[in-house]
């Protein structure tokens, strides 16, 4: 009897567990770098999350990003400077397209 009881409550609790968790809906920012070949990576930033992606062939997308404001930087490569795009609203669960992001030399 003890034993069915314990196994009872193992069960229990695993079930309870696996409803305890909820679907993080993450979010992502997409956009383009001009020109192409003056960007390495892409990065966004907010007060409680960082995130980089590769910039190929002047495109980037940032996944896995939660809710919040972020600043969206391209790190660049000489002649070009870093650019940054401050204030970019990502919701639960959304793609962002930010747009074109022009490099300065």
């Amino acid at each position: 009897m003890k034993k069915l009881q314990m196994t009872a409550m193992a069960l229990g609790i695993a079930t309870v567990s696996l409803f305890s968790f909820k679907d993080v809906n993450t979010a992502t920012v997409k956009g383009t770098v001009s020109p192409a070949e003056g960007a390495t990576q892409a990065w966004a930033l907010s007060t409680s999350d960082t995130v980089k992606a590769p910039v190929a062939n002047g495109t980037f997308e940032l996944k896995n990003l939660k809710a919040g404001t972020y600043q969206i930087v391209i790190e660049a490569v000489a002649p070009y400077k870093n650019t940054a795009k401050d204030g970019v609203e990502v919701a639960e669960g959304a793609t962002v397209d930010v747009g074109e992001i022009k490099l300065n030399q």
